[in-house]
C-alpha cells in the first residue's frame, strides 16, 4: 500500500495513468486500489491443441488459423495461435475480445 504522503505525491503530478498491467486508464486517486485488484486478478488458463482443420483468423496476428498451427482455446471460447495469446498475456490479462471478463 502507498503512504499517504507518496499518494498525494502521485495524484498531484498523474492526474490519470496507464495500468502496465492491464492497459486501461485508471484515475490516480483509483490507482492503489486499481493496482491491488489487477495483480489478484489470476491469469486466463487455456487448453491448446493442434488444429486438424483450418478455424478461421487469428484476431491478434490476423493470419489464419491453419490445420497444423497450434492454437489456444480460452474459457470463453476464443481461440488463438498458441504463440500470439502467450505474447498478449505477457501485457494483457484477458481475453483480447472480451477484456472486461
Amino acid at each position: 500500500l502507498l503512504l499517504p504522503s507518496l499518494r498525494a505525491r502521485l495524484s498531484a503530478l498523474l492526474p490519470g495513468f496507464k495500468c502496465p498491467i492491464c492497459s486501461k486508464s485508471v484515475a490516480s486517486d483509483e490507482m492503489e486500489m486499481h493496482f491491488i485488484m489487477c495483480l489478484s486478478k489470476p491469469r486466463l488458463s487455456y487448453n491448446d491443441d493442434v488444429l486438424t482443420k483450418d478455424a478461421g483468423e487469428c484476431v491478434i496476428c490476423l493470419e489464419e488459423l491453419l490445420q497444423g498451427d497450434t492454437r489456444a482455446r480460452l474459457p470463453c471460447l476464443c481461440i488463438y495461435h498458441k504463440s500470439c495469446i502467450d505474447s498478449w498475456f505477457e501485457v494483457n490479462r484477458s481475453c483480447p475480445e472480451h477484456p472486461s471478463d
